[in-house]
């Protein structure tokens, strides 16, 4: 990411209006957020790259959803049982 942008995505994500793409495998049972971005079209562009990345740790399954929220801490999130 470009930091000088990071500014302007702050931003963008404290109006809520940066687009995320959450990402959930299943085994193990997590939630990935990968964001912020400006522009739906660069998050769909890098969204790729962090799927196989994903996909090389072999989890169950991958699901993902893009986005426009506002999104804070934390970015991975551990789904316990039930």
């Amino acid at each position: 990411m470009n930091p000088l942008l990071q500014p302007l995505r702050s931003l963008a994500n404290g109006l809520g209006l940066a687009w995320w793409a959450k990402v959930q495998t299943a085994s193990p049972d997590v939630i990935y957020w990968f964001g912020p971005f400006l522009r739906r079209h660069e998050l769909e562009t890098k969204l790729p790259a962090f799927l196989a990345d994903l996909q090389a740790e072999a989890p169950g399954s991958i699901r993902h959803e893009v986005l426009r929220l506002r999104r804070s801490e934390p970015l991975t999130e551990e789904l316990g049982p039930g």
